[in-house]
């Protein structure tokens, strides 16, 4: 039997899955619902083997969207608005779809068929939210943002708010209205505190099965490709397109104006200041290392421009 050994995260994101469950989990070899063992990856192909879809022992089971809530369902809204929600009368809000306390609907909103708008969440005017889609307690969805269907957006996220739009004047800074809006697509996953700009004249644009972890800066006119996943503390500066099934790890940041070809990895903590037009794994940074060791290393890269140079060497630095 043909083993590998790769992280649900990463098969997740080379074949545009949806994953539900932990990304770091690993898997080695395929088996059966009933054979399946630890690090196994086992599949759903007939309904009628979704009896031992509840018993197997597999680490993960490949299945269709109609059969995921299976594994994890989530916990049924109470269809309607409550009391102390306030929902425009001008709004489109579905009998099936749920806004919960304290929400706030505006007018020209529109909320799909059994979508959930949480506690304390605000829709603004003109904004859009898929079905099936769940708000969770106070997300802010701004004015005319398109979030597509199916998607999970957790407690505190921003999307729409303006980009850092600002052109010296003077002495002063004036502020560039931003004009664009985002435009979010289906099975999309936004982490707590995430913030995302809206464009300044075209659209930030969330691709598919896009998956952001907490507390990621995506900056005015940003576009982030399909089933790209990317770690906390991210920040990618404006009008950077990243590819399709991209992994970037945290603390990233992205120089602006980058593109980033798709299926590239980025290391944690690494720092994009270049467009990266291959496909592949990339890394910057230095390792942590001891106190003196890190001290010995900078002093070390100091000296580096005062070395002897050999013979018909040229100063990279100079200008002749």
């Amino acid at each position: 039997m043909r083993t590998v050994d790769q992280s649900l995260g990463e098969l997740a994101v080379r074949f545009g899955l949806v994953l539900r469950g932990d990304p770091d989990l690993r898997v080695s070899h395929v088996a059966t619902l009933a054979g399946g063992s630890a690090g196994a990856l086992a599949f759903l192909a007939n309904a009628r083997y979704r009896r031992q879809l509840e018993a197997t022992r597999a680490t993960a089971v490949v299945l269709a969207a109609e059969d995921a809530d299976l594994l994890h369902p989530q916990p049924a809204a109470e269809p309607g608005v409550h009391p102390t929600a306030v929902v425009s009368s001008r709004a489109l809000v579905p009998r099936s779809a749920a806004v919960a306390a304290f929400a706030l609907v505006e007018d020209g909103a529109e909320i799909g068929e059994r979508a959930f708008i949480g506690p304390g969440c605000v829709v603004q005017r003109d904004a859009r939210i898929g079905a099936d889609t769940r708000l969770l307690a106070r997300a802010t969805v701004c004015a005319a943002v398109r979030v597509g269907a199916r998607c999970l957006i957790h407690p505190g996220a921003v999307i729409g708010s303006d980009g850092f739009g600002f052109a010296r004047d003077g002495g002063a800074w004036a502020k560039v209205p931003q004009l664009g809006t985002v435009r979010v697509g289906d099975d999309v996953e936004i982490g707590a505190n995430t913030t995302i700009d809206r464009g300044a004249i075209d659209d930030t644009v969330i691709e598919d099965g896009v998956k952001l972890d907490n507390q990621i800066q995506v900056g005015h006119n940003v576009t982030i490709g399909a089933h790209t996943a990317i770690a906390a503390c991210t920040g990618i500066s404006g009008s950077t397109t990243i590819g399709k099934r991209c992994m970037i790890g945290g603390m990233v940041g992205f120089a602006g104006h980058l593109t980033i070809a798709d299926d590239v990895a980025v290391t944690g903590c690494s720092l994009v200041s270049a467009s990266i037009r291959e496909s592949g794994s990339y890394s910057s940074g230095i390792p942590v290392a001891g106190t003196r060791e890190w001290r010995r290393t900078v002093a070390q890269l100091r000296r580096l421009d005062r070395a002897p140079r050999s013979a018909g060497s040229r100063n990279p630095r100079s200008d002749e």
